[in-house]
């Protein structure tokens, strides 16, 4: 992110320079929403499954403080530790020490969307602890210095070109190479070294169940288990939304996870860490960083649901056509648009207008979170706290004065049609955002008021 540019609006301008990375990026994503909907019309019982998930979900939210200390028990019969963390600063010092301990100054890393939003890789390298992403797409982008773009596909902004060159510069391949099965082979042999000289390896928690003190970590490329397994210390960092009450609730999870992120019909590894093995330490960091606050918002509790999935950015118009760094925040698109003001209402008011409402993040959702009604809120509270724009809040003061008095509104459509046919500049012009990417319409004869007296 520049200084210049902090809002969605001017990142998106910047993504929209590159048309054709636009495109592609567009069509990619859709395509992966297609894949999700075939995957999903072979399930018959997929809506049973979605309404059965967020019941699930429901019945944790309601419960989380009972389910929580029935986890960390369990957890810890097991031979697990458990850190409890309030902030990602917390979380971050927790971790810190953890590698202190072990007299290391490395790590191996698997994909964490919960450690972007603490920023640890920032933290740990400003205290002289060096860490690898171990996730293909994560790796990419920490050799580019730039945050993942997308919580399942971190690097779907970039072209297998510019991979190429980021691997001739820090991995030695050799120049102007683009070959997909070339590059994933280079990064496989970079990373067995980081695997087996790693003593510390930290994982994500997609879902930790709260009858057996057990989680469960899903990839495609197996990296997180090369990690735990081969280092002396697992540490898995959770926010403490991930829980389910029962193993046997785990399978509507894992059926709807992956049909909803790449239109699989399940994650090539789905693996149980319940114990450590003999000689290993396993810790397991619960981290809140503003989740209770958003359990106590009654409007946007349902947004702890999430899975982390990613289909509502796969089929929202707005982050297909903006790009995942846009939203200046750890998880983009339209789910992120609701956590992050949790966090920060001020720095990202932006984000809940940053969508056309279209409804369709909360048709994708596998667990029926009611993303666009959440957005369509966010808005009307940033408005009444105060951290809207000024322009905003004075245009919308305007629209609502016209749309309040039906004479002004006739008059203001009367006066628009004019200047769409005799001065067209007025709205066609680089200082009319509307206008931007916009054609302009052929200007009505006449208002849907005058046609419906006359037809009526």
């Amino acid at each position: 992110m520049t200084s210049e540019a902090k809002d969605h609006a001017q990142l998106a301008d910047i993504f929209n320079k590159d048309e054709a990375r636009v495109d592609w990026h567009d069509e990619t994503l859709w395509w992966v929403r297609a894949k999700r909907d075939k995957a999903v019309h072979q399930l018959p019982e997929w809506e049973e499954l979605r309404e059965a998930a967020s019941q699930i979900k429901h019945n944790v939210l309601s419960n989380l403080n009972s389910y929580l200390i029935q986890f960390e028990a369990q957890a810890q019969a097991n031979g697990i530790t458990v850190h409890w963390a309030a902030d990602g600063a917390e979380h971050n010092r927790i971790v810190h020490e953890l590698i202190k301990a072990e007299g290391v100054t490395r790590m191996v890393k698997s994909k964490s969307m919960l450690t972007e939003e603490c920023h640890l890789n920032e933290y740990l390298a400003d205290n002289g602890i060096e860490v690898i992403d171990s996730d293909l797409g994560e790796r990419i982008v920490q050799l580019a210095k730039e945050p993942p773009s997308h919580i399942v596909l971190p690097c779907i902004h970039k072209k297998k070109e510019e991979i190429g060159d980021l691997f001739h510069e820090h991995l030695g391949t050799p120049a102007n190479l683009s070959d997909p099965q070339i590059l994933t082979e280079a990064a496989r042999v970079h990373l067995r070294d980081t695997f087996l000289t790693r003593k510390v390896a930290l994982t994500g928690v997609n879902f930790a169940i709260a009858e057996t003190g057990e989680f469960v970590v899903c990839t495609n490329e197996g990296n997180a288990d090369m990690g735990a397994h081969l280092a002396n210390v697992h540490i898995a960092s959770m926010g403490i939304e991930k829980l389910i009450p029962q193993r046997k609730h785990l399978g509507i999870f894992l059926r709807l996870l992956t049909r909803s992120a790449t239109g699989q019909p399940i994650t090539t590894y789905s693996s149980h860490f319940k114990k450590p093995r003999p000689g290993q330490q396993m810790h397991l960091v619960l981290v809140d960083n503003g989740r209770t606050v958003q359990l106590g918002r009654e409007d946007f509790r349902n947004s702890l649901k999430c899975i982390r999935c990613g289909a509502c950015m796969n089929t929202c118009p707005v982050y297909r056509r903006s790009g995942g760094h846009s939203y200046h925040t750890a998880v983009a698109g339209p789910i992120g648009s609701i956590l992050a003001p949790n966090l920060d209402m001020k720095k990202y008011a932006d984000l809940p207008f940053a969508s056309t409402l279209c409804g369709s993040c909360t048709n994708v959702c596998p667990v029926k979170i009611n993303i666009h009604e959440q957005l369509y809120k966010w808005r009307q509270v940033i408005v009444q706290e105060g951290h809207a724009p000024a322009l905003k809040k004075v245009s919308m003061q305007a629209m609502t004065w016209t749309l309040g008095s039906p004479s002004v509104y006739r008059a203001a459509g009367k006066m628009g049609r004019w200047v769409m046919k005799y001065a067209p500049f007025a709205i066609n012009n680089g200082f009319n955002p509307w206008y931007k990417q916009r054609d302009m319409p052929e200007p009505p004869k006449e208002s849907f008021g005058e046609w419906y007296r006359k037809n009526r």
